[in-house]
């Protein structure tokens, strides 16, 4: 069901606008903002960032073994789901490979600032798209998964994220997410990432358990590439003067491989069972009790 912005009551008719209290939602370069006064605050992402992110993406071992994480993670987890709303899109690269692996699923991204929504409507033009609030989303029981990749770390309500993703959520639905672990791990980059934390597995399955979520499976990733990450972001910890916050993403193609080839290893763990510890990251696939 899809909620009035305005009055919070149901919206019967197709479109944003509400016959009980008039909201009309508005427009903003071509896309329906719910939030135009947010897309303009740009505090998640650096916008200009978006433009040289789409074009790295698809060819950086991290975006690619990542996306194949979560497409093996929603065919575990989620199989047969008719319907996913995408929090924080980005350039759409992740909905981009949902979109190739379910290609019948009702997908649906929203993002805060509506330059990255531009390059994500072009990856995945059958999608439906929105600016959007987070904090405040127009869904109740809507949607057979929801899903945040590295997004929540950008927010400092991080909870009531996860109370409207719940919200969002059919009964028995399912949500999945990935954070940045580890706060030892805080450097510059972090800062330039416009990051509010990077979290411990205890603290993120402790916030998914207060929103009402059954925890079905956590893990870190990114996990033999650790002491790689260590070594990058304490040598670089306090060195903020010209800063490149995707610098780490631009390396050669050999390096490239070698190092997908690891996180493909890595998935080969995960997909078995095994829990890792300690990663550069966290996987988190929880689900709304039936």
């Amino acid at each position: 069901m899809r909620l009035c912005p305005g009055c919070g009551g149901a919206l019967a008719a197709a479109g944003w606008h509400c016959g009980s209290c008039g909201y009309q939602a508005a427009q903003r370069d071509g896309f329906v903002a719910l939030a135009p006064a947010l897309a303009d605050q740009a505090e998640g992402f650096d916008p200009a960032l978006f433009a040289e992110l789409a074009a790295l993406e698809a060819r950086n071992f991290w975006f690619r073994a990542r996306n194949r994480l979560i497409v093996w993670a929603l065919q575990r987890y989620a199989a047969g789901f008719g319907s996913l709303l995408e929090v924080g899109c980005g350039t759409g690269y992740v909905l981009q490979g949902v979109a190739s692996a379910f290609p019948r699923a009702r997908l649906v991204a929203s993002e805060a600032e509506t330059e990255g929504l531009r390059f994500a409507a072009q990856r995945v033009p059958g999608a439906e798209f929105l600016q959007m609030d987070a904090r405040h989303m127009p869904y109740e029981q809507e949607f057979d998964v929801v899903g945040a990749f590295d997004v929540i770390e950008h927010i400092s309500e991080d909870e009531s994220v996860l109370a409207q993703m719940r919200r969002a959520l059919r009964p028995g639905g399912s949500l999945l997410l990935t954070v940045p672990q580890h706060p030892f791990l805080w450097s510059e980059y972090d800062v330039r990432a416009h990051h509010v934390r990077r979290y411990t597995a205890a603290e993120l399955r402790q916030k998914l358990e207060r929103a009402g979520f059954a925890v079905v499976r956590m893990t870190s990733f990114v996990s033999v590439l650790l002491p790689l990450m260590m070594l990058s972001r304490m040598t670089r910890r306090t060195d903020a003067a010209g800063y490149d916050p995707l610098a780490e993403l631009r390396i050669g193609r050999l390096a490239n491989i070698l190092l997908e080839r690891a996180l493909d290893a890595e998935r080969l763990l995960i997909r078995a069972g095994l829990p890792l510890p300690c990663g550069g990251s966290l996987l988190a696939v929880a689900r709304v009790p039936a």
